[in-house]
């Protein structure tokens, strides 16, 4: 059986490395000269594989646009869960580790060799790699017939399945760059439009909390938007805000018709004792002393004074409201949202409109936090879209009945 996969990312390693395991013949094309790019991109400040947490609680993590049937991730999850992940990046020789957060890495905490590794197996998987190839268009099969546009001008590749794994639009650097939204919508492929997710988000800071907490951290903070609260940290930038904490709540602020944010500078200390604390001083230098508030903290409250009483004060620290002017750019965020709709595909991730194609990773709608959520939502979708797309093969009539049935 001959699979293409399209895409270079992890979804598409992994999809490549499960069908070639199965014994299909694999061609792996990319628009980019090497692949991994945008894996190499996230092992920056230490490769987050996953997280050790129960398969329920992980699963819960992953959201989906509109028709996405709620068994999807826990399935795809199950096919390709953590302790099978551990047992992979082991047989590459990279071992892992759970930090503290549950938060799983390599033991080195780089991406480089574990990639490395990677493509060495996938060479010794018979896997061909055909690079600087961007691909420009379909002709439904079968068998397939992908068109490339390459250096020299277009080439055509035929294949009996192909794995589509050409990423979102977020860091278009590494490839993900969108350019194949208009390519599926030609074949009638339904498309939500691509959105940043696990991004920064804009508000106007007055120059005086500029001056004084610009690239400081809000740690150990709750943060509310639309009814749901989250925990964990924030980062005040010259443009607004960064963080974990506001990446859980992306989904949420981009339905609103007026994003916005309130913060708890205190979330374990009830309203009560702080007031205790302040002792009836209506300060916010008391108040950073007695309750060990952060320097940008202390910036950010210091900026609605005066306050006309203890309790204001108290009430402004537990619920610091900062309205969001709109999302930083979608080539700055750390995934999309957005992509081929779920009806758009059976629960093998097989387009519906075009037999034989399969799609993995961000192409599909859905999002996922930073966390290790997203790169093993890649490469189980990877693995759920090969194993589907070798089940295809499996089911076709042998060739010689396929030319008698077409005679």
């Amino acid at each position: 059986m001959r699979i293409a996969v399209i895409g270079g990312g992890p979804a598409g390693l992994r999809a490549a490395e499960v069908a070639a395991t199965d014994g299909a013949r694999v061609t792996l094309f990319d628009a980019k000269p090497s692949v991994g790019r945008k894996l190499l991109v996230a092992g920056r400040g230490g490769l987050n594989l996953s997280k050790a947490e129960p398969p329920e609680q992980f699963a819960g993590h992953y959201g989906g646009g509109a028709g996405m049937p709620p068994e999807t991730w826990s399935a795809m999850l199950a096919g390709f869960g953590l302790e099978a992940l551990r047992e992979w990046t082991a047989g590459l020789g990279i071992e892992t580790f759970a930090a503290s957060t549950g938060r799983v890495y390599p033991r080195d905490l780089k991406a480089a060799p574990l990639l490395r590794r990677w493509v060495e197996r996938l060479h010794r998987l018979g896997v061909t790699f055909a690079m600087k190839h961007r691909w420009s268009g379909l002709e439904p099969g079968p068998p397939l017939r992908l068109r490339f546009a390459t250096e020299t001008g277009e080439t055509m590749a035929e294949a009996d399945a192909a794995i589509f794994a050409l990423g979102g639009a977020s860091w278009p650097g590494t490839g993900s760059d969108g350019g194949w939204v208009p390519l599926m919508e030609a074949h009638g492929v339904a498309v939500a439009p691509l959105r940043p997710a696990n991004n920064g988000w804009e508000t106007p800071w007055p120059p005086s909390v500029l001056e004084a907490a610009e690239g400081l951290p809000l740690k150990n903070i709750a943060l509310r938007a639309g009814g749901r609260q989250v925990r964990g940290e924030l980062l005040l930038t010259r443009y607004g805000l960064e963080g974990g904490a506001l990446y859980q709540l992306g989904a949420i602020l981009r339905e609103m018709p007026g994003p916005e944010v309130a913060i708890d500078f205190k979330p374990e200390g009830s309203a009560e004792r702080l007031l205790a604390r302040l002792g009836g001083a209506v300060s916010v230098e008391r108040a950073a002393a007695a309750w060990r508030l952060s320097p940008a903290a202390a910036a950010l409250l210091r900026s609605r004074e005066p306050y006309r009483d203890a309790a204001a004060l108290v009430a402004e620290a537990r619920r610091f409201r900062v309205a969001l002017s709109g999302p930083r750019p979608i080539e700055e965020a750390i995934s999309s949202a957005g992509g081929i709709r779920w009806p758009e595909v059976d629960a093998t991730l097989q387009l519906r409109r075009l037999p034989g194609c399969f799609v993995a990773g961000e192409m599909l709608d859905w999002e996922a936090p930073t966390g290790g959520y997203l790169i093993h939502g890649c490469l189980a979708s990877g693995t759920h879209a090969a194993r589907g797309a070798l089940a295809t093969g499996k089911a076709a009539p042998p060739a010689a009945a396929r030319n008698t049935q077409g005679s």
